[in-house]
């Protein structure tokens, strides 16, 4: 193992999940694609960077170094920093200049560099100062809920918001869902008809895709574990 990991949930309703994790010796895995955008903080070498780090449009690698502490701030769909919108962010990793060892500047403002225990105290502290805001016509048109905007406008706050459009947020979310059916034994067709797609070539190309695996190599390494 190369990396260590834990995940807590949030009790911020701007925050999806915050984790951390320390980096044992090199590594990489594949990676999903992912709609969500963090804040993330690596301290290495005696170093701190505070990353704003966008949304990932397809599955990729990802690699990392040896002797890393890395702190991710998860954001719910919908939460943008309007000073760096999330349509510019797509697939890039932002580094926010120094302020000192233990602060970073955003907005204009110095802000205190963040921990696992307190991520939510300083998301807090971000909305409190506007610099961290909500669309709610994004987050109603994700709950489903009818919105009096058009589809136009509709479609301008996703790409503001979220760097993606509504569509292609729910073509990674539904194969995330498809693999975690799969892990759970779910069978490739029952999948296929659950989650409606056209055939199982059509769930194994959205895999590939989004998740960066086959179906039949998600249910490989589900029970080589």
């Amino acid at each position: 193992m190369s990396m260590i990991s834990e995940e807590r949930a949030s009790d911020s309703p701007f925050v999806e999940s915050v984790m951390r994790a320390w980096t044992i010796a090199e590594g990489s895995t594949v990676r999903p694609a992912e709609s969500h955008w963090h804040m993330v903080l690596v301290r290495v070498n005696g170093q701190v960077l505070p990353l704003v780090v966008g949304s990932l449009p397809t599955s990729g690698v990802a690699h990392w170094g040896e002797g890393a502490e890395i702190l991710w701030i998860k954001f719910k769909l919908g939460t943008f920093i309007p000073q760096l919108p999330a349509k510019n962010l797509i697939a890039k990793e932002t580094l926010l200049p120094d302020a000192s060892s233990k602060s970073f500047w955003l907005h204009g403002t110095s802000w205190e560099l963040p921990n696992f225990e307190n991520a939510d105290t300083f998301v807090d502290r971000l909305v409190k100062n506007e610099v961290l805001i909500q669309d709610p016509v994004v987050s109603s048109a994700l709950k489903g809920h009818p919105t009096d905007a058009a589809p136009r406008t509709v479609r301008h706050r996703f790409l503001q918001a979220t760097g993606m459009t509504q569509n292609h947020i729910h073509q990674i979310e539904r194969a995330q869902q498809a693999a975690a059916l799969l892990r759970h034994g779910k069978s490739i067709l029952d999948t296929v008809y659950e989650l409606g797609y056209y055939d199982q070539p059509h769930l194994t190309k959205s895999l590939k895709q989004w998740v960066g695996e086959t179906p039949a190599q998600i249910i490989k390494s589900n029970t080589s574990e």
